[in-house]
């Protein structure tokens, strides 16, 4: 028994200094110090000793496992020491790693073009409630009672007379009514209308509306002013078109079409904006005279706008907050 003690002895001497990683390390303590391991079967043996030398072979026994063991458990820590170590060193020559930066919401992005080219067309930037009166909303911009726009299938009423803005024209009196002509500016900010969600349409939009006010202030002018920046916002080739159309608070009134043809696909004619010269009655609401002061006005959805520029199919995408589509602009 003794002779087999030194053995294991031996031969653990000799196997520990071998061990060059985790793997030999974990070979070494299935071997000697495993529940099957040498060790193990040297304790089966001792059992079946006579009882008289069981006190002189189990002394042994056990201090030379207990040497075994914890030289295991020192080349333990001191691989962990090792693996640590490891860790904290790092390459000091080595580019730095370099934090990721959010951008901004490709909404964003087309609303700060818009106003950049409309700044630079001389128009300033005002802004108004989201939660308007009806009269603000309706009644100042030449909408009778009857307007299907009052109805509850297009505007969100939170009470009989205070809305969620349908457009953002109640900026457009508010700033008649505080200041006197000459007035160049637009007004961008969020609306809402209660409309089926779809792939073309959402209970929430952005609009940019515009308007001019001064003596002498022509359709021509108002042609002029929305062809640059088409032209500047889409690009000189872009084809366009002027149609009559029907507005409450502007007569005359039309809408602009860009000629719109995706790849691969049959192009067609789409909106993206209404205008027309300011009702007189508008401005008479706002104590402009009429006789003296024309104007005109326009509004287009940043939504429609964006979707047109950049090749977007679904208006929805805007407000999903998926990474894989923001990370595109």
């Amino acid at each position: 028994m003794e002779e087999k003690i030194k053995e294991a002895l031996s031969s653990f001497d000799e196997e520990i200094k071998q061990v060059t990683d985790e793997q030999s390390l974990e070979s070494l303590r299935i071997k000697f110090l495993g529940r099957k391991g040498l060790f193990a079967e040297l304790f089966e043996e001792f059992k079946a000793l006579p009882k008289e030398e069981k006190p002189k072979y189990g002394q042994f026994l056990n201090r030379t496992k207990s040497d075994c063991q914890k030289r295991y458990d020192e080349l333990v820590k001191s691989f962990e020491k090792r693996k640590k170590k490891s860790k904290d060193e790092f390459d000091v020559s080595l580019p730095g790693r370099r934090n990721p930066v959010g951008t901004k919401h490709i909404l964003t992005q087309t609303l700060d073009e818009i106003k950049s080219i409309f700044v630079k067309l001389g128009f300033s930037v005002h802004q108004g409630p989201e939660l308007e009166s009806d009269h603000y909303n309706f009644e100042m911009l030449n909408f009778p009672p009857d307007h299907p726009a009052r109805d509850m299938q297009d505007t969100f009423f939170v009470t009989k007379d205070f809305v969620l803005r349908t457009h953002t024209s109640p900026v457009q009196i508010r700033l008649m009514e505080s200041k006197k002509p000459p007035l160049r500016a637009i007004m961008p900010g969020k609306v809402y209308r209660n409309e089926a969600i779809s792939a073309k349409s959402y209970c929430l939009f952005h609009q940019v509306e515009g308007l001019y006010v001064d003596e002498n202030v022509t359709f021509a002018e108002l042609k002029s002013t929305l062809v640059s920046f088409i032209k500047q916002f889409y690009g000189e080739d872009v084809k366009y078109r002027f149609r009559s159309s029907f507005f409450p608070f502007t007569e005359p009134s039309a809408e602009v079409d860009i000629w719109w043809q995706p790849e691969g696909k049959e192009g067609r004619w789409l909106e993206i904006l209404g205008c027309g010269m300011v009702d007189p009655n508008v401005l008479e609401n706002v104590g402009i005279d009429s006789e003296k002061f024309t104007g005109y006005a326009f509004g287009m959805g940043v939504e429609r706008i964006a979707m047109l520029k950049y090749g977007i199919d679904d208006i929805r995408l805007f407000f999903d907050n998926d990474r894989r589509f923001l990370i595109q602009f």
